[in-house]
């Protein structure tokens, strides 16, 4: 299971860099912030759709310390999830970077829809607004995340709302920072654009990872008074079933009635 788990986070977070930076960086010309916003919100829909029952798709770093300090997940779990996410998006990159070398006049140097600030910031935001900017759309995307799960795993309808946030902070900090909410989504497209590009990294990891501490602290607040978890408790009681779908008392809930077994059945 743990190897699912990590296999999964790997490839999603891959499959983000890859179609969601590709956007930018292979169609930004035609789609503009919008349609890049939208896709990078559709691309998380579909792979939590694919991969939310097996890991919850957090395909984010600050996502998965979200949840660790939330105590969802253990530091073991973290770790792991942090090591996939990172690979992942190095993978992705490179595979978008061979797939942009293949078209002509494409430049690569410098940009390869990295995230910047200052004179790499498409307002010329500096790297105090900078930080600002990407703490405060981290923790919105990071605190929607917390609200609309309440395990692990990502199930239903919580792909939709997690997905439209990331849409939603991609069309305010594209014109402000490319916007990055994702330290692995940041460090992968840097590798490649090298430059400035790697020396303004830190704070497209940093400050997403803040985001997430705080988003995980209000959280706590908002979601986890006493009087609140009692109200979640009542409207989503434990269901009376033991292990392997058996109601509590030897009834099946597809039966209705007892369990037939032993001698007695006949």
């Amino acid at each position: 299971m743990e190897t699912r788990t990590v296999v999964a986070e790997f490839i999603g977070t891959a499959m983000l860099v890859l179609f969601g930076v590709g956007s930018l960086v292979l169609a930004g010309d035609y789609i503009n912030a919008l349609g890049i916003s939208l896709a990078f919100g559709f691309t998380l829909i579909a792979i939590a759709f694919a991969f939310g029952r097996i890991s919850g798709c957090h395909v984010n770093p600050a996502v998965t310390l979200g949840m660790l300090l939330a105590r969802r997940i253990d530091i073991r779990m973290a770790v792991q999830y942090w090591v996939a996410q990172f690979v992942g998006a190095i993978v992705g990159a490179a595979i978008l970077f061979l797939l942009a070398n293949q078209v002509p006049r494409l430049q690569t140097a410098g940009a390869f829809g990295s995230n910047g600030y200052g004179g790499r910031s498409p307002v010329g935001m500096g790297a105090g607004g900078a930080f600002l900017a990407e703490v405060l759309l981290t923790f919105l995307l990071v605190f929607i995340y917390l609200t609309v799960t309440r395990a692990v795993p990502m199930v239903g309808a919580e792909p939709v709302p997690v997905g439209l946030a990331l849409a939603a902070v991609n069309l305010i900090g594209i014109p402000l920072t490319w916007a990055s909410v994702n330290p692995a989504r940041s460090l992968g497209p840097a590798i490649f654009a090298g430059g400035d590009a790697l020396g303004q990294l830190w704070l497209f990891i940093v400050a997403p990872l803040v985001g997430g501490v705080l988003a995980a602290v209000v959280h706590r607040f908002t979601h986890h008074h006493p009087a609140g978890r009692a109200e979640e408790d009542e409207a989503h009681p434990t269901p009376a079933t033991g292990p392997w779908g058996r109601m509590r008392g030897g009834h099946r809930p597809e039966a209705g009635g007892p369990e037939t077994k032993g001698p007695e059945a006949a």
